[in-house]
């Protein structure tokens, strides 16, 4: 057989959708599978997001449609840039692709060059490391563990920026760990960005998605003059409930975004014209659905946070945004379940999903083996009932 693409070897299958095929597998075969682990909002949009794309359909003329996205789009994400304290930009500065990762994908291939380094805060969403590999370019980690509530310093920003950094991914509120930084720590990083030219992929999709009161923070807000070179990626993929409709944003640097709308003339062309209509509503219309949502994870996040507080020996920093958990277990380390030596997150999770029927992803896949990922978007009681086998789990290690 003639040999595949030598990055090929660099590509690697995403490690969530490997838990999360196993919990469909294991569930299909008649197991009482609680998933934790992929993360679907598990809630539909409203209906008027449904009318507009009825109505596409009914007035479909099987055209092709812009690269950059169509202009009803790209003003809804304006208003949306306006509302979140964003001014400035105009319809040269954006781009659409199909959903964030998508759109994460085009550009770091349209920034990264062979060899460039990329700063990554770890716990990190899986692709930033994933998609920087298939490219060729040297991913730097900074650890940021849960002593400091998994968030990225100051002191460690400065440290790591060298003159072969190219590119930081920032992601606030964070997938996997639901920290959200606050102004000030925001403000912070900001000031030592300031005197580095380097480009940051600021990965905003949890934008709508924060608890307890606070600000949604920004380092463009905090120090516009960052504006020429960090871009906002964003999605109707997590706020909307919207994940299948496949719609990514950015807004950038003017020629960041037709870097971005010439990639896509030379594969996707366009986003399809009913999921655009679609999107268009979810932007522009009523916002009381993923508001509710909001205020439905925060009161999960007390639940979820609450059981993990009652576990001895586990930690979890209290999560503040998205919808997710990230509670370091290495207290079970070393102890047995039914037989079976937990030596390391994938053992743990292995074990729990076979002995308790709950599914998580391991911590290595974000980069913080000590840890595990709980997804909290399943229904109400389906998140007790898991919750309750883990605490379950713990209390029978020995």
């Amino acid at each position: 057989m003639l040999k595949l693409a030598e990055r090929m070897g660099r590509a690697r299958p995403s490690a969530i959708m490997v838990v999360a095929e196993k919990a469909r597998r294991l569930k299909a075969e008649g197991r009482d599978i609680i998933s934790f682990s992929i993360g679907v909002p598990n809630f539909l949009p409203g209906e008027h997001v449904y009318d507009a794309a009825r109505q596409a359909l009914l007035k479909d003329t099987g055209a092709y449609g812009s690269n950059r996205g169509r202009d009803d789009l790209l003003d809804a994400f304006l208003k949306h840039l306006r509302e979140g304290g964003f001014e400035g930009y105009e319809r040269k500065h954006l781009a659409t692709g199909v959903g964030a990762k998508h759109v994460l994908f085009n550009l770091m291939y349209a920034l990264l060059d062979e060899g460039d380094e990329v700063l990554i805060p770890t716990p990190f969403w899986t692709s930033y490391r994933d998609i920087a590999d298939i490219l060729g370019a040297k991913n730097v980690f900074l650890h940021c563990g849960a002593a400091q509530d998994y968030k990225l310093t100051p002191a460690q920003l400065e440290a790591a920026i060298t003159p072969a950094t190219k590119l930081l991914m920032f992601n606030n509120p964070s997938n996997p760990t639901g920290m959200v930084y606050s102004e000030a720590e925001v403000q912070a990083l900001a000031d030592v960005l300031a005197r580095h030219r380097i480009w940051v992929l600021s990965d905003d999709i949890y934008n709508r998605m924060i608890f307890d009161g606070l600000k949604y923070a920004h380092l463009v807000k905090a120090r516009p003059e960052l504006r020429d070179r960090v871009v906002l990626i964003d999605s109707i993929s997590k706020t909307y409930g919207m994940p299948g409709w496949r719609v990514g944003m950015i807004a950038a640097p003017e020629a960041v975004a037709q870097a971005m709308v010439n990639l896509n003339s030379n594969h996707i062309t366009n986003l399809p014209e009913v999921v655009t209509a679609a999107a268009v509503a979810a932007l522009d219309g009523p916002q009381d659905i993923p508001r509710q949502k909001a205020i439905d994870f925060a009161h999960k996040r007390d639940e979820v946070h609450a059981a993990l507080a009652a576990i001895p020996g586990v930690v979890c920093p209290r999560p503040q945004g998205a919808f997710y958990a990230f509670p370091d277990i290495s207290c079970a380390y070393g102890k047995s379940h039914g037989g079976t030596v937990i030596a390391d997150d994938v053992a743990f999770c292995n074990a729990l999903i076979e002995t308790k029927g709950v599914a998580c992803v391991p911590g290595s896949a974000f980069g913080e083996p000590r840890a595990v990922r709980i997804s909290y978007t399943c229904k109400p009681a389906e998140l007790t009932e898991g919750l309750r086998r883990v605490r379950e789990f713990f209390a029978e290690l020995r």
